[in-house]
């Protein structure tokens, strides 16, 4: 890839059954709105991967460059015979980044939805209200004498209200929590920051979404949502909007993993500033992250420069939604036992969908076959593709497969 320049894909699925669209046009727009590109979606509802010009990386690594956007705009439309149009407005492409855009288009027999998605500034571009400062930890006694939760969870979706939480006009989405943290870090920080930096910010989102979880937050305040899309109150969430590879990728290897102290039995409400426009002495500074990233500073030295040298990482052993967990070791060729047939399974079913991914004969026995198939997901899924089936893929592939089996029972 270039120096100025970065690569966009988009994956262009149907909403209402969650199966890739083929043959779909894809039109890529620059900001003027003039057409740059026409493309079509393969088997896999997915576009070939385009390189696009973008500002030179300075831009994003340096704080006082606020003359010019460090990323590049675009504008997307997606048709297919059977469905409504969409626009998606304001794609941000990144150098040296892939940036990986979802289109869920809508039948034209189905109700329409939102024909035009706008993506909002990056959070470190635009103008936002700042965090108002709570307590990092909450009680947990109410009133019945209970605590809220017995033990961390992760739980399969997030419900996102996408303004303050009196708005009541405010539209709630369900979002997958692991799609959730990917959102909301690419919207609030650079994918080109070092990739320390990247997991400190990623873990401080975690941990303070996890806490809102744990202590049911807003539940407890009479409220139907999990957390808010306001920047005064929680974090910047723009439903629709695209995602990068680098940022993608941690999610899906530290998704559990969170920021907690000795004694508190809870995420930690890891609070967060920009550390320019905005100072919050004792929360994490994104832009003092930045730089503690490029001196060499590991991912937990990061978070304890800011949030105090008590505070260690744990990682919640229950995930909801999910058939079983991760067995711990890696599966590869020549692994053999009940955990390859559950994967073998598992993708021959998710294949329905996803022909791109081949059906396998489930014999418990990794072979060059399952390898095969392992490598074709993770490449339908924006994985490394290694063909083996550690942590990431294990759960990727697991959600993957939950998304379909219900979806099937819709059908």
């Amino acid at each position: 890839m270039q120096e100025n320049s970065g690569s966009l894909q988009i994956q262009v699925t149907d909403t209402s059954i969650g199966m890739p669209i083929p043959n779909a046009k894809v039109i890529i727009k620059d900001e003027s709105n003039n057409t740059i590109e026409e493309l079509i979606t393969d088997n896999s509802g997915q576009t070939p991967i385009i390189n696009l010009p973008a500002p030179n990386i300075n831009f994003s690594l340096e704080e006082n460059n606020n003359s010019t956007r460090p990323y590049s705009i675009y504008n997307l439309q997606a048709s297919s015979p059977d469905y409504n149009l969409k626009n998606i407005i304001g794609v941000q492409i990144l150098p040296r980044d892939l940036a990986i855009q979802e289109i869920n288009l809508e039948r034209k027999d189905k109700p329409n939805q939102e024909n035009n998605i706008i993506i909002q500034p990056n959070t470190l571009w635009g103008s936002y209200d700042p965090k108002i400062p709570e307590d990092p930890t909450k009680p947990l006694n109410f009133p019945s004498g209970e605590v809220v939760l017995n033990k961390i969870v992760i739980p399969e979706y997030i419900v996102v209200h996408d303004g303050i939480p009196s708005d009541r006009s405010a539209k709630n989405y369900y979002i997958l929590f692991k799609d959730y943290i990917k959102n909301v870090a690419c919207s609030e920080i650079y994918s080109t920051w070092p990739d320390a930096t990247l997991r400190a910010n990623i873990l401080a989102i975690i941990s303070f979404v996890l806490n809102r979880v744990y202590t049911e937050w807003y539940r407890n305040k009479g409220y139907d949502f999990t957390i808010t899309s306001s920047t005064a109150y929680d974090h910047a969430f723009f439903y629709g909007r695209n995602i990068y590879k680098s940022i993608s990728i941690i999610v899906d290897e530290m998704f559990n993993t969170y920021i907690t102290k000795f004694g508190i039995r809870q995420p930690l409400l890891a609070q967060y500033c920009d550390g320019k426009k905005v100072s919050c002495p004792n929360w994490l500074s994104q832009w003092g992250s930045k730089y503690l990233g490029d001196q060499g500073y590991s991912a937990i030295n990061i978070l304890r420069r800011y949030y105090g040298q008590d505070i260690y990482l744990d990682q919640a052993q229950k995930i909801s939604g999910i058939p079983i967990s991760f067995p711990g070791t890696i599966l590869q060729v020549g692994s053999r036992g009940q955990n390859v047939r559950t994967i073998q399974s598992q993708l021959s079913a998710i294949n329905k969908n996803y022909p791109a991914i081949p059906k396998l004969k489930v014999d418990g026995i990794f072979g060059n076959q399952t390898r095969q198939a392992v490598q074709t997901f993770q490449n339908v899924f924006y994985l490394p593709a290694t063909g083996l089936v550690d942590f990431k893929t294990w759960y990727k592939i697991s959600n993957v497969y939950v998304a379909v089996q219900k979806l099937a029972e819709l059908v």
